[in-house]
């Protein structure tokens, strides 16, 4: 165990965008936790087969560090567009794929380890969103579901695309390039034909796109590959089973 770990100290990334100053935001990254073999270190994922005692430290030690006024609204991810509202009643696990908050307090999260995390802030810090944003509910419009819930005119929303399997190493089938493009031709660009037969495929473009055509221009982060840096990032197509991290956002 290294150091950092013995001490509690987890690894975070801070979205670095034009946040209003009560919005607060964070990736977790996979070190400093307590986790071990294909977990290690700072899983949170109580679904991949982890102990749960150790998810629980982990919990633990992302809501020591990063102060959170109270354990976030830990969903059930199943890649649909279903959003949960946390002002709605108290946080509880449910299937949903986004989460939204206009209350300070509530901690909005989402889970990943190749899929897309999309957090969005109102530029007046009204309202908070996280959303998981894989190629399935991408494709059926989960951004979207997230926006026409927070009711907030796009325009006056900020997006911050965090780490996700990036273009070189998410080779997908036609299936999942029809999906997109049955929908909009845009979307072409950003799939790109392998010597397989098959596509790469460039998730944060896809995302940026949708975000666009919603009306949501200030757009920040992406170009983080979590298949390509083991370090830092659990992959779930690189080995799976693995953990996960999380992308959080709240207003204090």
């Amino acid at each position: 165990m290294s150091a950092a770990a013995a001490a509690g100290r987890i690894g975070v990334l801070v979205p670095q965008w034009p946040a209003p100053a009560q919005v607060c935001a964070a990736f977790t990254l996979r070190t400093g936790g307590v986790s071990t073999g294909r977990f290690e270190s700072l899983n949170v994922g109580l679904r991949v087969g982890d102990a749960p005692e150790a998810v629980a430290e982990n919990r633990r030690r992302v809501r020591v560090q990063l102060d959170l006024p109270q354990e976030p609204a830990w969903i059930e991810q199943v890649h649909g567009i279903d959003v949960y509202d946390c002002d709605a009643s108290a946080p509880s696990a449910q299937q949903a794929d986004a989460v939204i908050a206009r209350r300070p307090g509530y901690i909005c999260a989402v889970q990943v380890a190749d899929c897309l995390p999309v957090l969005l802030a109102a530029s007046g810090g009204a309202a908070v969103a996280a959303a998981h944003a894989g190629w399935r509910g991408l494709a059926a419009g989960v951004l979207e579901a997230t926006v026409t819930r927070l009711g907030i005119d796009p325009q006056r929303l900020i997006a911050w695309l965090g780490p996700a399997i990036g273009p070189a190493h998410f080779e997908v089938g036609e299936e999942v390039r029809a999906a997109f493009v049955m929908h909009d031709r845009e979307a072409l660009s950003a799939f790109s034909a392998n010597a397989r037969g098959r596509w790469q495929c460039d998730l944060a473009a896809l995302a940026r796109q949708r975000l666009r055509r919603l009306g949501i221009t200030a757009v920040f982060g992406g170009g983080w590959c979590t298949f390509a840096d083991r370090e830092r990032f659990f992959s779930h197509r690189r080995e799976a089973p693995c953990g996960r991290m999380a992308a959080l956002i709240w207003l204090r």
